[in-house]
């Protein structure tokens, strides 16, 4: 079933190309999930008898698509949560907002603190306040969207869908954030499109591309 979404996989890592409306991980009650698929499809790959081992590196919102890296084993995983925490791994994504930026290109740098299922702008010295960076450029622009690349500096809560609201630009389909445009169901217009990060074995630069917006 997910044989179709797997970008790169070797003997310690697998990534994938999730859809939106998936969750990363079962949540209670939900079962369906990237992380059980990709379990399954492993476990019958290699016909394996027990479980699966599975590291989760990173996550994507359930209604968020695009590249999604796990572990597949135990050295592999520490190694990259390492490079996480040291801000070794460079994410890029694709995000199609209403309306236009002020500038082309440039830098957006907002206070976040994770509120209950949301992420809210605050000023630099609320309780829970983390500094929120990331950088865009234009890629393509009509009268009522703006199609955006965007890396990211930080990792914050719903860092890109806030940051984006905050300016006046939500993603395109993302009520929650004040979008009235609507996008695919259960999906909004946000896609991790490039993950470079030196393989935490051999040492050598992955550079892992899916570059559209998938809405399931």
């Amino acid at each position: 079933m997910v044989k179709e979404f797997v970008l790169y996989e070797d003997n310690h890592l697998i990534a994938v190309n999730k859809p939106a409306g998936m969750l990363t991980q079962p949540a209670e009650g939900i079962n369906d999930s990237l992380e059980n698929t990709v379990k399954e499809y492993l476990k019958n790959k290699y016909s394996k008898p027990g479980n699966v081992f599975l590291g989760v590196v990173h996550r994507l919102d359930r209604p968020v698509s695009g590249i999604v890296i796990f572990a597949k084993t135990s050295k592999a995983l520490s190694r990259v949560n390492a490079m996480i925490r040291d801000r070794e791994m460079r994410k890029t994504y694709c995000a199609l907002v209403e309306g236009h930026l002020k500038e082309d290109s440039g830098i957006l740098e907002h206070f976040l603190r994770h509120g209950d299922h949301i992420a809210h702008v605050c000023r630099p010295h609320d309780p829970g306040a983390k500094i929120a960076r990331l950088h865009y450029k234009t890629l393509e622009k009509n009268e009522t969207t703006t199609l955006l690349e965007i890396d990211l500096e930080t990792g914050r809560y719903h860092q890109i869908r806030a940051q984006c609201a905050a300016v006046g630009c939500p993603i395109v389909g993302d009520a929650k954030y004040g979008s009235r445009t609507p996008f695919a169901d259960g999906a909004i217009a946000l896609h991790h499109s490039c993950l470079k990060l030196h393989h935490p074995v051999t040492k050598t630069l992955l550079h892992i591309e899916c570059r559209y917006i998938h809405s399931g």
